[in-house]
């Protein structure tokens, strides 16, 4: 049976597979990039289309080409200016690891949490230490973004569904186990390498709620 995405693209947090940018393509007022895919495009039910969502690194793309009959499936999308803004994908070189993840479909799993693919920003990895088989991560998160994150509240990183296990003032800590490391690229990131951030939209209805609540 085939599968029919639900009606506004949205993600899980849990990756699926690790991709890489294999052409960059930049323009005055955008920029294409292709990427390769161990993921099989083709298989019946699952087969993409011209038009779907995937996440890549978190943000939502649109797949504006297909080719199916490469050795490592390979799709195309466009990012515009404000994507290139927000993202890591400004400075994005050919043959970065990137994390790949389908939209979701109406009765899919919900492993991680219900990530929209819109990124916030970028956020710089601080401090960086290993806790026995575990590696925990020390991220600085832009000012105006830290209203947003919440103990043991949910986060993606490069589309990864985390918890955060502490934040103070200006960081945000999360713990990253060994299946995490294996099958996303959070692993290869070192001290100072950005990250893409989305926080949980929860916390943004909540706030323009009560900004008009307050109002006369």
């Amino acid at each position: 049976m085939m599968k029919t995405a639900i009606f506004r693209a949205m993600f899980t947090g849990i990756i699926q597979d690790v991709g890489t940018i294999v052409a960059i393509h930049r323009e005055m007022e955008q920029t294409h990039m292709r990427f390769a895919t161990h993921l099989r495009t083709d298989l019946p039910g699952s087969a993409w289309q011209l038009g779907d969502s995937i996440a890549v690194d978190g943000c939502c793309l649109t797949v504006t080409e297909l080719d199916r009959n490469a050795s490592i499936h390979q799709f195309t999308a466009t990012l515009s200016l404000e994507t290139l803004r927000r993202t890591c994908f400004n400075n994005a070189r050919v043959g970065k690891k990137i994390n790949i993840e389908p939209a979701l479909c109406m009765g899919d799993r919900l492993g991680g949490h219900l990530v929209t693919g819109h990124i916030d920003a970028t956020m710089r990895l601080v401090v960086m230490h290993t806790v026995g088989e575990h590696l925990q991560m020390q991220w600085s998160v832009p000012r105006p973004f830290r209203p947003y994150v919440i103990q043991k509240g949910s986060i993606a990183i490069n589309g990864v569904s985390l918890t955060l296990n502490e934040v103070d003032d200006k960081t945000v800590t999360v713990n990253l186990i060994p299946h995490t490391l294996a099958h996303t690229n959070l692993g290869t990131l070192t001290v100072g390498d950005e990250a893409n951030l989305e926080t949980d939209m929860m916390g943004r209805y909540v706030e323009r709620i009560l900004s008009y609540q307050e109002r006369p």
